[in-house]
Parts: C-alpha cells; sequence; structure tokens
C-alpha cells in the first residue's frame, strides 16, 4: 500500500483466502465469498486476542470507502450507450494486429468476398468464466457487414467451433470459396479451449479449421485468416495466407473493428502482446508445466515470454511487439540522456498510419542476470503520409531497477546500459548507451551457482541451482503418504487428493467427481466438464465448505469423515449451527461478567 500509494480495498479472488484472520493483518480487506466459519474465526480471534480489533476497523472502513465511491452518480440510472461502443470500437481498432500481408489488404473495391467461419454469426469476443460481461451492444459480422462496399458472393459456416469434424460444412464452403477473388477465413479458438480457472492442454489450433483452410487454399486466389482468440498458438501453418490479422478479443465492437481494417477504413496499429512460439516444446516452461502433483516450479525465473527467447535467440513465428501497418515508418536522430530518450519517427509511406514505438533496455555483462532486453516504455504516434514527429519516452523509478533479494527492496546496478528503440523486439532500429549510478548493493547472487539464469538458458536448470536461485530447499512435491496410497486430508487438500484419503467418504467423492468429468466429456458437453474441474476436482475442502456457507463445525465434519471416522465426522457435521451459536454466546456472556467482575474490582481497589 505504501509503495504504490493505494487507500483501496484488497479483495480475494473467489475461494483464494486461505486464513481468514491472517489475511486481515495483511490488509485482506474482503473475503470472496462470503464464508461464515471465516468471519467466526475472526470474532474468535479478536476475544482471544489473537487479532487487534483496529485491524479489523481498518478493513471495514475501506470496504464502507468502496461503497461509497462506487455508487456515487448512481441516482440517474442513464449513460449513453452510442457513446460507450463508440469508445469499445475505438479500443478495438487500435488494438488489432496485422501479422501478415502479401497485398491483399485493404481489399480492393469491386473484389468477390466470400465470408466463411463459425465466428461470423456468433463472434468470439471475450473469455469465459466469471469473466464474461453482458455487452451493451453486440457486432456480428453477418449483421454489419452490408455496411461495407464489399461484393458479398455468400456466407458459409465452414467448421464446427469446438472441433468436430464436419466435411458436410466444409465441402459448402469450398464450394463457395471458388466463386471469390477473396475468402475471408474467421477462425479462433472456442470458448471451451480457452477458459477461466484452466489451464490450455496445448497451444496448437484446431484441426479442423487447419483443413478447411487447405481446402479453400487450393481453390481461392486469395485467402485472408482473421483470428479470434485471448493467447498464442502455434500459427506456422497459417503463414501461407495472404493476410493474416490477430483480432485478439476483442470486445462488443470487435467485429467492426476487424472489418474496418480488412477494408482499410482503419490502418492497423496493433502490436503483440506476447511471443507467439513456433511450437510449445520451444517454451521455457514447457519442461516444468505443469506441476503433476503438490507443486509448480518456475525454475525459468526472469526467462519468460520474449525475455527467454530474445535473450537465448530462439527462433519465434511472430515476436513481442510486433504488428504490421499499410504504411511504413523511419527512425532517426536517437539522444539519450538521464530523463528519457527522444528520436525522429517518419511516415515513408502513401497513407496515414500510427506507430508504437518501443523502448527497451538492457545490461552487457552485468553482475546481476537479467534478459538481454526487457521493454520500458512505449508511446503511439500518428502520422499522415511524408509527416515527422519527435517522440519523446521518459525514464522512470523502474527503467533500471531489479529486485535484490538480500536487501529486500528494489535496486540499481550501477554501469552503462545499453538503449534500444525498436518497432518490435526483435525490430531494432536505433541503440544508444547511457551510465547508470547505481544504489551500491551487495550481488545476492554467485555467478559460479547459477550458470543457467547468467545465460537465459533455463530449459534444463537441476535441482541443486535452483535451490540456490530460491535460496532455500525445494518443497516437496510427492504426496505425503503415511502407507501406501494413503494421506492425510487437511481443509487444503483438493477434491483430486481426496482419491487418497483413508475415509471411504473422500475416495467416494472424488471417483464420482473424477467419473461425472469424464462422462460429460464423453457426451460432448465439455464447458459442463470445465466446470467441474475448475469447480469441483481442483477446489480445496475449505473451498467447498466457503462456497457452500457452511460454519467451521460442518468442515471439521468433512474433514474428520474423510479421514476415515465416519461417525464422529457425522456428528460434527450435523451438529446445528444453533448448538454452536448458543456455544458461542454462553462463552461470550462469561467473558463480558468476568470482564464485569474484573473492572468492578479494579474500581474497589481505586
Amino acid at each position: 500500500r505504501d509503495e504504490w500509494g493505494f487507500d483501496g480495498a484488497v479483495i480475494s479472488d473467489w475461494g483464494g483466502s486461505n486464513d481468514r484472520v491472517e489475511s486481515i493483518k495483511a490488509g485482506g480487506d474482503l473475503e470472496m465469498p462470503s464464508c461464515k466459519y471465516g468471519v467466526d474465526e475472526i470474532v474468535k480471534a479478536v476475544k482471544e486476542g489473537k487479532l487487534e480489533e483496529s485491524a479489523v476497523d481498518k478493513c471495514v472502513e475501506r470496504v464502507l470507502t468502496l461503497i461509497e465511491r462506487t455508487t456515487k452518480g448512481e441516482s440517474t440510472g442513464k449513460f449513453d450507450v452510442e457513446a460507450h461502443h463508440a469508445l469499445a470500437l475505438k479500443c478495438a481498432e487500435e488494438s488489432v494486429v496485422l501479422l501478415e500481408n502479401n497485398g491483399v489488404l485493404p481489399l480492393k473495391e469491386g473484389v468477390k468476398v466470400a465470408i466463411i467461419g463459425d465466428y461470423v454469426d456468433s463472434p468470439r469476443y471475450q473469455g469465459a468464466g466469471s469473466s464474461i460481461v453482458n455487452p451493451t451492444k453486440l457486432d456480428k459480422i453477418n449483421d454489419i457487414v452490408k455496411d461495407y462496399s464489399l461484393n458479398i458472393v455468400g456466407m458459409e459456416k465452414g467448421f464446427n467451433r469446438y472441433g468436430k469434424k464436419n466435411d458436410g460444412l466444409k465441402n459448402k464452403a469450398v464450394k463457395l470459396a471458388e466463386k471469390a477473388d477473396v475468402a475471408i477465413l474467421f477462425m479462433g479458438l472456442d470458448e471451451v479451449t480457452e477458459a477461466e480457472g484452466l489451464d490450455r492442454e496445448h497451444i496448437g489450433f484446431p484441426e479442423n479449421q487447419i483443413s478447411l483452410f487447405r481446402a479453400v487454399r487450393v481453390v481461392c486466389p486469395n485467402v485472408v485468416i482473421v483470428l479470434s482468440c485471448g493467447s498464442a498458438v502455434e500459427i506456422e501453418w497459417a503463414k501461407d495466407a495472404d493476410a493474416l490479422v490477430y483480432g485478439c478479443l476483442g470486445g462488443q465492437a470487435g467485429a467492426r473493428a476487424q472489418l474496418d481494417i480488412i477494408t482499410g477504413k482503419v490502418n492497423p496499429s496493433g502490436k503483440l502482446t506476447e511471443t507467439f512460439p513456433v511450437k510449445y516444446e520451444t517454451c521455457p516452461t514447457a519442461a516444468y508445466f505443469p506441476g503433476e502433483k503438490l507443486t509448480a516450479e518456475y525454475r525459468e525465473g526472469l526467462y519468460i515470454g520474449y525475455r527467454y527467447y530474445d535473450t537465448v535467440g530462439v527462433k519465434v513465428s511472430y515476436p513481442f511487439g510486433y504488428g504490421l501497418s499499410y504504411t511504413k515508418f523511419e527512425y532517426s536522430n536517437l539522444k539519450v540522456d538521464d530523463k528519457g530518450v527522444t528520436l525522429t519517427v517518419k511516415n515513408v509511406g502513401e497513407v496515414a498510419g500510427k506507430e508504437a514505438v518501443q523502448l527497451y533496455i538492457g545490461k552487457e555483462n552485468g553482475e546481476i542476470f537479467r534478459p538481454k532486453k526487457e521493454l520500458k516504455g512505449f508511446k503511439k504516434v500518428a502520422l499522415n503520409p511524408g509527416e515527422e514527429k519527435e517522440v519523446y519516452i521518459p525514464f522512470d523509478d523502474k527503467s533500471f531497477r531489479y529486485f535484490n533479494v538480500k536487501t529486500n527492496k528494489f535496486e540499481i546496478e550501477e554501469g552503462t546500459y545499453q538503449i534500444y528503440i525498436g518497432a518490435s523486439v526483435e525490430d531494432i532500429r536505433l541503440t544508444g548507451e547511457l551510465f547508470v549510478k547505481g544504489t551500491g548493493a551487495p550481488n545476492p547472487y554467485k555467478k559460479e551457482d547459477l550458470p543457467s539464469y547468467y545465460t537465459g538458458k533455463i530449459t534444463h536448470v537441476s535441482d541443486e541451482e535452483f535451490e540456490k536461485l530460491i535460496g532455500r530447499p525445494i518443497p516437496q512435491s510427492e504426496y505425503a503418504f503415511y502407507k501406501k496410497n494413503r494421506m492425510v486430508i487437511d481443509e487444503n487438500s483438493t477434491v483430486s487428493d481426496l482419491r487418497y484419503a483413508p475415509g471411504w467418504t473422500g475416495r467416494l467423492f472424488s471417483s464420482l467427481m473424477r467419473f461425472a468429468v469424464w462422462f460429460m466429456k464423453a457426451i460432448g458437453n465439455r464447458t459442463m466438464a470445465n466446470t467441474l474441474v475448475m469447480g469441483v476436482i481442483h477446489q480445496p475442502v475449505r473451498g467447498l465448505a466457503k462456497f457452500s456457507g457452511m460454519g467451521r463445525n460442518k468442515l471439521d465434519g468433512l474433514l474428520t469423515m474423510f479421514n476415515g471416522h465416519f461417525f464422529k465426522g457425522v456428528g460434527l457435521f450435523f451438529k446445528s449451527e444453533e448448538d454452536s451459536e448458543k456455544e458461542a454466546k454462553k462463552q461470550n456472556k462469561e467473558q463480558l461478567e468476568a470482564e464485569k467482575k474484573a473492572e468492578a474490582e479494579n474500581k474497589e481497589i481505586k
């Protein structure tokens, strides 16, 4: 709070609070969802002197302040829907990334266009799970394409978005593409493949869509692919397209933004915010992820994304910061001082456009290990044909710092830093240098102990080297079985872990849930399968108690049953909340009487 100057409320993720009393001490204001046994423990901790009442008061105050701030101005109940949608459109237009273009885009007037894809009438425009919001308006390609001067020869679905092979849909699309000069394929990842609360099992692209593209490529002279997905995919197959547009998840106006880019109404200026690797095996985490049992080990350290690929020189499909335009830009006149960088950018093309100028900083042969270069600033500049502008990107308190684990704060290593100005992390146009005075902090590491981290080659870090990096033994990754396939179950054990419970109730519950996931996948209901995995299978027992509004006695009852004491657990579970509350009230009354008695004795002594 002090470092960021943050005076707002800190709210837990759904079921993310492990210990409510400790979270209040740390400044956690609101637990989601509201948990009865968590509330009971706060009251108990205050009465036992383990939690200051003033700490609870501060949390209450910040929550009340949040309510006041977020309810101001609600009395009118009105807002301009069209103005909001216009802003959503502007955001989407600035975000679309042009990955490939052999000159087919923007589309020429009069060309015959075939529009193909399952996302034409049902766009993929936002995430899945609890990130879903209700749009005030939603643009769809099939609804809005009439607003553009395009010679549309027809529209076909072409494929099933969930990956099921359908030759009928494919054949209709290919037949339509034969009539067109340009086929636009609206493709992407479905809402089930990319969902909140679940990790993707691979970064491949649906085979039925790749197959459709290849078939259309044979019969149509020009093929444009528009991708709607929220993360990187293996995309080498699509480089055979005449143009490749990454629409990402563009929000409620995303479809119109895509058509604006395709038709040239808007010149693309988006840049990739993540690297597209050639294949998953080249990712820095491929050898370590996912964790198979109790732990996930982040052995890659700082070398994630472009910080790894660029440092080690791994070939990628599209680098971080990459994005094409319908015009070209020249960079010149770099000047570097201790406040920032200044340079000139000129539009040397024939149409107006915007360029996102990127500032990267690195330090060769430093005593502290770090990536070859890191993004430290950027600025988007709009230029008419032939126009040039001076661009200034300032340094800030984060430009040269690193976190020192010995001093437990951010420090600056003294020395000469390399300054890179580029159109992407790979496309560096200008370079400079700057000497920066350091803070004189001790080096937290020894080079000889961490050879992988000083070279960036972190795909096979040994246990010994990783322990030297984290400064402690690697946490146990194996289950703590006290006998074959049996372990003590606690409130942080997941439903998946219950397969190893001493009690038959735990094993039965885990088996039923895992069977339900298998069954839902088998009948094609992947959405429900996902919900069960993220909402039940990977849920700790304390999460089940929170979601169902259980008190502490019910949670303890479950744990007792799962650990093999069925009848005792049942007794605890069905012990009424009323009895628990009566017992608590009795204890409170006794405590109040004791306090009054002590107060009276003190008065008598005085």
